[in-house]
């Protein structure tokens, strides 16, 4: 069986890893294709994965994207249309379901953010669509959205990947030696998405004001970001804008801040204190995790006030249940690709 996957930023690689080399070694064939935007590409070598890089990202504007993507929809099409697939699979990549129509196949079409307009298309084409429990059925009505092809999977996304990965970073964790300053990891917003609309480089203010009492790793969300950083007044700041493994990251951080996006939810589930100061409307998964406790939103958060939080807080156990729901979507998952795959 030949199945697609479209990794087209970098949170699918986590995502899907384990899953590809599952179904490579039990003989099916992958096809991996994806797009040169934040550290997509770095991640993909990094995990050894091979692939295929098809189109790009045509930036953070509206009129943009929506240029770009019939471009990207007819470089997919031209490249798999020789291969034969037999399933698409993707995780927010808005071409991935319409180019699958086109290509007379089957596909699964997965997305966790209920703010993206790429997901009336993707919904429309979409075969088979798989949201978390949460995803509420306003919001799947209003993105076009049948009824009958959606399917729910437990807990949310990051749970999919991290259930496997536990109690290596537990014990990675406790291995690690003690510094005598704290160790912070930051991942500043997402300038080029689509959906967000709170303000840019808010976050300088924070690192100058704690970058000489805490150990500051900062994860830029691409070059641009990666150069704003590393101008002269954020000296000391650790900058790391090339690929960088959860299991490298989790068991060295003390706490995290995120404004938005996976690696936040990431952190919050595996029990790192956890800080979003996310400044647009919270998606539908970050606000079952708030209500949860596995993290605190902070959109004005104060070079003091983290380090208050610091002072405070302490690593939590993995939220187990989020995890036991992962172990359970990602057999959900493979089996509705399999599924999905074989003739109606």
């Amino acid at each position: 069986m030949k199945i697609w996957f479209d990794l087209s930023n970098s949170p699918h690689i986590n995502l899907f890893a384990a899953m590809i080399r599952e179904l490579e070694g039990e003989g099916h064939d992958v096809i991996i294709t994806c797009r040169p935007l934040a550290n997509t590409v770095d991640l993909l070598d990094l995990h050894g994965l091979r692939y295929e890089v098809v189109g790009t990202h045509y930036g953070a504007g509206l009129a943009r994207k929506m240029a770009g993507y019939p471009v990207r929809v007819i470089q997919l099409h031209r490249y798999l249309a020789p291969l034969r697939i037999d399933v698409a699979v993707a995780q927010s990549s808005f071409h991935s379901p319409v180019v699958a129509r086109l290509l007379g196949v089957r596909s699964i079409y997965m997305n966790d953010n209920e703010h993206a307009l790429g997901n009336v298309p993707a919904f429309m084409a979409a075969t088979r669509i798989m949201v978390p429990e949460f995803f509420s059925q306003a919001n799947l009505r209003r993105q076009m959205a049948a009824a009958r092809k959606v399917l729910r999977y437990p807990g949310v996304k990051e749970g999919i990947y991290l259930w496997a990965l536990q109690e290596r970073l537990e014990r990675a964790a406790a291995a690690r030696a003690n510094h005598r300053l704290p160790s912070v990891y930051l991942r500043p917003e997402p300038w080029t998405a689509q959906y967000y609309k709170g303000e840019r480089n808010f976050l300088d203010a924070l690192l100058l004001g704690i970058k000489d009492q805490a150990r500051v790793t900062l994860l830029p969300r691409g070059k641009a970001q990666g150069e704003h950083y590393r101008r002269a007044e954020f000296a000391g700041i650790r900058i790391v804008d090339t690929a960088m493994d959860i299991a490298e990251i989790a068991p060295d951080c003390d706490l995290f801040v995120g404004a938005g996006g996976t690696m936040t939810r990431e952190m919050a589930v595996l029990g790192i204190p956890t800080v979003s100061v996310y400044q647009d409307e919270l998606l539908d998964v970050d606000r079952f995790l708030l209500q949860a406790g596995a993290f605190v939103h902070r959109p004005a958060l104060t070079a003091q006030e983290l380090l208050d939080l610091i002072a405070q807080s302490s690593r939590r156990a993995a939220d187990r249940a989020l995890l036991d729901k992962g172990r359970q979507a990602y057999a959900l998952i493979k089996r509705e690709i399999l599924n999905t795959a074989a003739p109606a």
